[in-house]
């Protein structure tokens, strides 16, 4: 018998197949800066639309989604974990004041199922529509015998611009000035590897119905990261001044805030400035864990923090929850060394 790659354990009419299948759904993300059709070697942008900038400053991101992929497996859910990729990617973005352009996905799967590979790119290209970026290209990797079947790895990247006198840079952040928290939706991409200590990782788990939560476990936890592009051109958009922003992922409090700081600052926050969803609590009581390790690992409630004058506070959230989210004033910054103390 003659060997072929599909005896190897790599299906080359498969991977045709799933990108039959994802063809509408990148299509759906065609922003009209995209030159091409999908298919080549290299997706094309065109940046005639930036010239009108005084100094254009390109932003990059990547990232992935970590340990949660393990929840899709479990749940055999695969349409949303597209969604976290893109907003691990595109939050930093913002969080310079950026604008997404584009974003491209990585899939690293043990076997090319086409129908799941196809999900999972309808997951991002759902966040690629919630952020504005245009999904321009991907991979498709199948590794036989390097990963199980039914098991794969998701990440990606994002490119974005911005005018260098519109970048969020943290300098200007003085004491008085206010923060306001964004609120998540749940524990989005970070942390999960605690999550499934304190939790088991079965069917049978993730299945269970809790009355605090008003939902099934699994409903809680694979939730998809919000994604905060929206939220952040609002605020720019009224004529609010952004002076630092923070996404807060994994590090949670203590690790992402003092990134937005400069020298000579701390700040203080409320923990009961703001409702708490309740998984952090089911997470925390069932897991026996302090609220030190809490705040410094999971965003507790908050996906964004930023800074803004304190008279800009009413406008800022206003701004914010006309994009759909909800803010909450949650702190202040005080003198100090880049310090986060909760109160």
């Amino acid at each position: 018998m003659a060997l072929d790659y599909k005896s190897s354990g790599v299906d080359i009419e498969a991977g045709y197949k799933s990108v039959e299948l994802m063809k509408d759904y990148v299509k759906s993300t065609v922003r009209p800066e995209v030159l091409g059709g999908i298919g080549g070697f290299a997706g094309a942008f065109s940046l005639k639309n930036i010239k009108n900038m005084e100094d254009p400053v390109l932003l990059s991101g990547t990232d992935g989604c970590g340990t949660k992929v393990k929840l899709a497996f479990l749940m055999d859910k695969h349409d949303t974990i597209g969604i976290d990729a893109v907003a691990m990617c595109v939050n930093d973005v913002v969080c310079s004041g950026g604008e997404p352009l584009f974003f491209l996905d990585y899939i690293a799967c043990g076997k090319n199922i086409p129908e799941k590979i196809a999900a999972i790119v309808k997951g991002v290209a759902e966040g690629c529509k919630q952020s504005g970026a245009a999904l321009v290209g991907g991979e498709t990797a199948e590794h036989p015998g390097l990963m199980p079947e039914d098991e794969y790895d998701l990440a990606g990247f994002t490119v974005g611009v911005v005018d260098r006198k519109d970048m969020i840079t943290g300098e200007d952040i003085s004491e008085g000035d206010a923060l306001i928290g964004i609120a998540s939706t749940g524990v989005h991409s970070n942390g999960f590897s605690l999550v499934r200590k304190v939790f088991e990782m079965t069917k049978e788990s993730l299945n269970t119905y809790y009355d605090e939560l008003g939902e099934t476990l699994g409903e809680a936890l694979i939730r998809p990261t919000r994604i905060y592009v929206n939220a952040l051109k609002n605020v720019k958009e009224a004529g609010i001044k952004v002076k630092g922003c923070s996404h807060i992922t994994g590090g949670g409090f203590y690790e992402n805030i003092p990134r937005m700081l400069p020298d000579g600052v701390a700040v203080k926050i409320s923990k009961d400035s703001y409702p708490i969803p309740p998984i952090f609590a089911l997470l925390q009581s069932k897991g026996g864990i302090d609220d030190k390790m809490m705040y410094n690992t999971y965003n507790m409630g908050l996906g964004m923090v930023v800074a803004v004058n304190k008279a800009d506070s009413d406008a800022a959230i206003k701004a914010i929850e006309k994009a759909g989210d909800k803010a909450y004033v949650v702190g202040e910054v005080v003198k100090g060394n880049k310090e986060v103390e909760l109160i």
